[in-house]
């Protein structure tokens, strides 16, 4: 999907040509594609996807980039233990390759938070 909207001349705002086809060679040389797609493969086609699950219990922290990400908070704080909930003006689908500065303070603060 990502080479075909580039060959349609659509860039993803803020990754460089070079982060991006240096972060797809990592999963093509070493082998791991497959495997990182496969999860995606296995949600798709659970039957028990949909079905009521008991509320996570495990600290979670959701960041979202306002421009391109949709999260239903509601939903998430009723399935799992939401600690942090960030809300980023600028990013996107690939927000650790666009503004990795803010991610990993973001991060940071959260595992700080759990000492």
């Amino acid at each position: 999907m990502i080479a075909a909207r580039r060959r349609q001349g659509h860039q993803q705002p803020g990754v460089h040509g070079d982060a991006l086809l240096t972060n797809v060679s990592v999963y093509w040389f070493t082998g791991t594609a497959g495997s990182s797609a496969h999860l995606y493969y296995e949600m798709a086609h659970d039957p028990g996807a949909w079905a009521p699950k008991e509320r996570g219990t495990v600290p979670t922290a959701v960041a979202v980039a306002l421009p391109s990400d949709v999260a239903i908070r509601r939903f998430a704080e009723r399935d799992h233990h939401v600690v942090r909930w960030t809300e980023f003006e600028r990013g996107g689908n690939f927000l650790s390759l666009e503004q990795p500065e803010l991610l990993i303070g973001d991060v940071r603060e959260f595992f700080a938070g759990l000492r």
